[in-house]
């Protein structure tokens, strides 16, 4: 498969940046069906579709082959974010390298940009909000427009970019092309297109049978106080060039952060918080290699491009299927292979599987990184960074000269390798309690000596949640505000767990409860319980509690039973 015949300006732009053949989605719009038509096109972030648009839009823009003069712009891309607009402005500027690209993005400076547009353009990129204010105060001029392109049209839907999209189409001679780019197709995303498209010609180039085919999923079950340490094993054992790790909040955000950049990371942080010279900053340290680890937040990584970028780590599960998709094609672009590692807390892991299922995706559970799996990888990365050829300089030889006449070749070649690991930050060890739950039976309870006057609670694991002492402890404490020293019997059953707290901090570890259950991301409900003074029975707390309990003749239909003899 060949690019058709192209005007000779695009055809010199795709030869001098080595393409030879197109994507699936540049060759669907470039199909004959395709040409003058508004289109509608779903395809994955990283499928090529820039260039894809910026080929569909060269009828509108060529007179004759040439770019006309610049005056009011002839085309416009919106776009959802900074990042992803100058990305777009950027790929278009050298597809259509004699033409004039205008950017109007939030964060930058709003007088620059109205000269600017002052000036002409051919073709102008920017976001929702901005192009609205430049609308708003006269500095745009659309009455020229031949074609308007919304790229990513899901997300910016999802960002509350509704009305503004709206303001700016409303705008546009009817005459106009509208192509519309969305990695998925939501009813507000067709609704749109059927306001504002005429006889749009649909184009899906995702496939219905899986997430992504150059992006390997992987999931790993972890106990809840074992997340960052599975981070940190991740990123050492993976050692991408570049890797993205995904939190829900700002505050997670700076918090895996710092951690990170403790233990001897190169890492940036990307949040709500950050300025955009920050973010800028942050973007080229990742892009020139003085960083190689990205912890962000969903909204303030939408629209990066980063090259290199093969490993996607979600440490915070994806609220759905959609999310894990966005979040995972980062990577895995433009033909590049890439993982998305999803980290699962061991009492969400049903609820990740239902999420993979209904996403059509292959996800390979795997077991968390030992520091033992860890050190076999470095050592297979240095033998072969210590095997490659080298080119040396005299003075090079000099200096190992004078190094093997003080040192024998083992001593030379043991310190080098100590001071390449000694560069690296050092692997994590694990609870991993599924594994020792594998080689013996788990126990069931484990008692703190005589603890005296107590109370009861409940959680809503047990051991088919791979519910353990070693990571119910950690929680425990982190979520009623209390030690170790305060809790006695943890008692495990089928699906539910007892705990007992000693009586003096009980009504202290209960009210921290209410304070914490709305902002925990275990997904754990702990609540009291009516034990009475012996405890729970000792056939566990999967027996429920009087206050709870239910007939043993009751049905879903009532408490009355079945009804029997009455005809249906």
């Amino acid at each position: 498969m060949t690019f058709p015949t192209l005007p000779e300006p695009l055809a010199a732009a795709l030869s001098a940046r080595g393409y030879a053949d197109p994507t699936p989605v540049q060759a669907a719009v470039l199909a004959e069906e395709a040409r003058g038509r508004d289109l509608l096109v779903s395809a994955q972030t990283g499928s090529g579709k820039t260039v894809a648009f910026g080929l569909a839009i060269a009828d509108e823009l060529l007179a004759d082959g040439a770019l006309p003069q610049p005056t009011a712009p002839l085309a416009l891309a919106i776009a959802p974010t900074r990042e992803l607009a100058l990305q777009v402005a950027k790929e278009l500027g050298w597809l259509y390298e004699r033409g004039r690209v205008v950017t109007c993005v939030g964060g930058m400076d709003a007088a620059r940009e109205r000269r600017n547009l002052s000036y002409g353009a051919h073709i102008v990129v920017g976001t929702p909000g901005r192009l609205r204010d430049h609308l708003e105060r006269g500095s745009l001029d659309l009455s020229a427009l031949r074609a308007v392109v919304l790229d990513e049209a899901d997300e910016m839907l999802d960002m509350g970019f509704r009305e503004d999209l709206e303001e700016i189409l409303d705008a546009t001679p009817e005459t106009r092309r509208t192509l519309l780019f969305s990695a998925t197709l939501p009813k507000p995303i067709v609704a749109l297109a059927r306001t504002y498209q005429r006889d749009a010609h649909r184009i899906a180039t995702v496939s219905d049978t899986a997430g992504h085919a150059d992006i390997a999923y992987q999931a790993v079950a972890v106990a809840p106080a074992d997340i960052e340490n599975v981070v940190v094993n991740l990123l050492r054992l993976h050692e991408a060039e570049t890797a993205i790790l995904f939190c829900a909040t700002r505050d997670n955000v700076r918090h895996l952060h710092a951690s990170l950049v403790e233990r001897g990371f190169a890492a940036v942080a990307l949040s709500g918080e950050h300025s955009q010279s920050e973010r800028n900053n942050a973007l080229a340290a990742l892009r020139d290699g003085r960083a190689r680890v990205c912890v962000a937040t969903d909204v303030a990584a939408r629209g990066i491009d980063l090259p290199g970028l093969s490993l996607v780590v979600h440490v915070e599960v994806p609220r759905d299927a959609e999310v894990l998709q966005h979040r995972s094609g980062r990577t895995g672009r433009a033909g590049s292979k890439g993982t998305a590692v999803i980290i699962v807390p061991y009492p969400r892991r049903r609820r990740v599987d239902g999420m993979l299922r209904g996403a059509r995706i292959q996800a390979e559970w795997i077991q968390p990184p030992s520091p033992e799996l860890i050190r076999a990888a470095d050592r297979e990365r240095l033998l072969a960074r210590l095997l490659q050829p080298q080119e040396v300089d005299e003075e090079d030889r000099d200096l190992a000269a004078k190094l093997l006449a003080e040192r024998s070749p083992e001593d030379i070649a043991a310190a080098l390798v100590h001071t390449m690991r000694a560069s690296l930050p050092a692997p994590e060890e694990l609870i991993a309690a599924e594994q020792r739950a594998e080689r013996r039976p788990p126990r069931p309870e484990i008692q703190n000596g005589d603890f005296g006057p107590s109370a009861w609670f409940r959680l809503d694991v047990g051991r088919r949640q791979n519910a353990d002492p070693r990571w119910l402890l950690p929680l425990l404490c982190r979520r009623g505000h209390i030690t170790k020293d305060a809790i006695g019997a943890i008692r495990i059953g089928p699906n539910e767990t007892a705990v007992e707290v000693r009586g003096d901090v009980a009504a202290k570890f209960a009210h921290a409860l209410t304070r914490t259950a709305g902002s925990a991301e275990d997904g754990i409900a702990i609540e009291p319980m009516d034990a009475g003074p012996g405890g729970p029975p000792r056939g566990g707390p999967a027996q429920r509690p009087p206050h709870r309990a239910r007939p043993t003749h009751a049905r879903p239909n009532g408490p009355r039973g079945p009804r029997q003899g009455r005809p249906r």
